[in-house]
């Protein structure tokens, strides 16, 4: 597979395109941004990490971002101005305000809200109709189905219609899983695509007791790739969903399935798509996040193309990963329907000639929503509309959550837990899902539920020592900071409330966390016991929704205090592009 340097300077071009632009003052000029040079002979369009915002948002990319080791200083972990320099994109640019946290506020003031099913679907039929269906392909990197309350009343259903509308073809899976296994596979039989997941088998268990599986004899439980054929050749598109749903999650949501990289099942599934289905080209639908893609790409030969999610990184260009067979490219699309990847192949007998790669944001005001799209949604969302349309809080600030440490929101969120359920430390899960809101912009219920909708919603007061607290803090942070991809398995660092602590990224598990005092200053003592109160255990509980006391919480006029949450304090990663303001 021959990759060009130029090839990767030209597939920043949807970036360069709209650098200039000063504002979206003239819709028809500003457009021109989707305008993309026809190439090659296939045309595969990529969403990823919606979370079910069916409607335009405003979204914030992380100000930290931390990359370890050999992943120090390179993409994803890249954010701010050490983003633009690396792509290219000017800081006043509405690609700046797309891709970085850059001057978010301000930029947020021009540029408005991105994404939105309608507009998505505006974009999508557009550069689908530029090479015709016979060359085209969309389809989804999972996380569709989870992250409103609508989505989580509906167990996903209002997404699977609108996924059928938007004209997906395939899929592969994470928070999908936490609906259980019925609603899955009841969710897949309304669904008009093809769910892919190489990477899910069944127990010893559940195949002793003859349990449904896609391929008995293996043991996997979903199809794991479909081949169709575009401009004349065969593209094959393996399924990887996310490798750690029971650990991530409450395992009593997939009982009888196991998950993990698989990357032998891989290689020999691969083989076979070569050597016996005579696939032309491999695409991987991944959903383990970028680091592990970049691992895995190194690793696992024969394919072509990685089309990644999970970690939420919007990154513009593919990262070249050479391995035994060749180079593999591999990509992340963001989140939230801010951005559709436009992945254009060259492909030959056998083989992928070249490519040209574009992530083009979703800029809302630039795409006419489609009427039919626009009508599913609303007809969906309109039982629901006035039980959550209540204005219940104004913020003085802005309230955003993805970040590697904390952000405003989730800090929120741990002073509602404190103060409802009179605790002296409050935990919250590292979520990177949840949209941001704006100062002065009123917050309704349905924005609270953007922020805390799961299926395992409820809270717990618990009592925890401080040797306890600490080796919870540890635990998490290794999933973060590994050096070594496969074991990062969670999503950002727990947030704490009324806890303050050092974090030493490049430190050795056990090592990372240091001086944990509470919010007054007093030290946390290893023996002495805390009252601790959390969401979304992956053991059951019985405490309210977290919606609820969040609710409760603002409802109260108590919007948040001056000060949220005492802070995290970094060690040996002063001068890391990870963090806004370095590199």
């Amino acid at each position: 597979m021959a990759i060009r340097r130029r090839d990767f300077l030209k597939s920043a071009g949807a970036i360069a395109a709209s650098a200039g632009l000063p504002r979206f003052a003239r819709a028809a000029e500003a457009t021109s941004i989707y305008d993309l040079e026809r190439f090659g002979n296939a045309r595969i369009l990529h969403i990823t990490d919606t979370h079910a915002q069916l409607n335009p948002v405003y979204f914030r990319e992380p100000s930290v971002n931390i990359g370890i080791g050999e992943m120090a200083g390179q993409p994803p972990h890249l954010v701010g101005r050490a983003f633009l320099d690396r792509f290219g994109i000017r800081p006043d640019s509405a690609d700046a305000y797309a891709f970085t946290c850059f001057e978010f506020e301000k930029s947020a003031a021009r540029f408005g809200k991105l994404g939105g099913f309608a507009h998505l679907k505006t974009l999508v039929d557009r550069l689908r109709g530029e090479v015709g269906d016979r060359h085209a392909l969309l389809v989804d990197g999972g996380d569709l189905w989870q992250g409103t309350g609508l989505a989580n009343v509906m167990q996903g259903r209002d997404m699977v219609e609108v996924a059928n509308q938007l004209g997906i073809e395939a899929m592969t899976g994470h928070w999908e899983f936490t609906y259980g296994e019925q609603v899955l596979r009841d969710n897949l039989e309304r669904f008009k695509g093809e769910f892919l997941a190489q990477n899910v088998f069944l127990t010893e268990e559940a195949a002793f007791n003859d349990a449904p599986a896609f391929d008995k004899a293996s043991g996997r439980v979903f199809k794991p790739s479909m081949i169709r054929e575009l401009g004349g050749h065969r593209v094959a598109i393996i399924g990887q969903a996310f490798p750690y749903v029971p650990i991530a999650h409450p395992k009593r949501f997939t009982p009888d399935w196991t998950f993990g990289i698989r990357e032998e099942e891989l290689q020999r599934h691969v083989d076979g798509l070569r050597n016996t289905d005579k696939v032309d080209a491999i695409i991987l639908l991944s959903h383990n996040g970028m680091d592990v893609d970049l691992k895995l790409a190194s690793r696992v030969t024969g394919i072509d193309v990685i089309l990644g999610g999970h970690t939420h990184d919007a990154v513009p260009q593919p990262i070249a990963v050479k391995n035994a067979g060749g180079t593999t490219l591999v990509t992340n699309a963001g989140s939230n329907g801010k951005f559709l990847a436009v992945l254009d192949l060259d492909i030959a007998k056998g083989k992928v000639g070249d490519v040209r790669y574009h992530l083009l944001p979703v800029y809302s005001e630039l795409l006419k929503p489609d009427p039919a799209m626009a009508e599913l949604i609303g007809k969906i969302r309109a039982p629901h509309v006035n039980d959550w349309s209540e204005k219940i809080a104004t913020p003085d600030r802005l309230l955003y959550r993805r970040g590697n440490f904390s952000g405003p929101m989730d800090q929120l969120i741990c002073t509602a837990l404190r103060s409802e359920l009179d605790a002296e430390i409050a935990l919250s899960p590292g979520f990177r899902w949840g949209v941001t809101a704006l100062s002065g912009q009123p917050v309704t219920m349905e924005d609270v539920l953007a922020e805390t909708a799961i299926s395992y919603p409820e809270t717990y007061v618990q009592e925890m020592t401080g040797s306890q607290i600490r080796d919870v803090l540890e635990d998490i942070c290794d999933n973060l900071f590994n050096a070594d991809p496969y074991y990062q398995q969670g999503g950002d660092m727990v947030r704490a409330g009324g806890l303050s602590y050092t974090c030493t990224p490049t430190a050795a598990i056990g090592g990372r966390i240091s001086e944990l005092k509470l919010d007054n200053g007093r030290t946390i003592e290893a023996h002495r016991r805390y009252k601790v109160a959390g969401w979304a255990s992956v053991n059951a509980q019985q405490g309210a929704p977290v919606w609820d006391v969040v609710a409760k919480y603002l409802r109260s006029g108590r919007m948040m205090p001056d000060r949220l949450g005492a802070g995290v304090t970094l060690k040996g990663v002063e001068d890391n592009p990870g963090i806004a303001g370095q590199g």
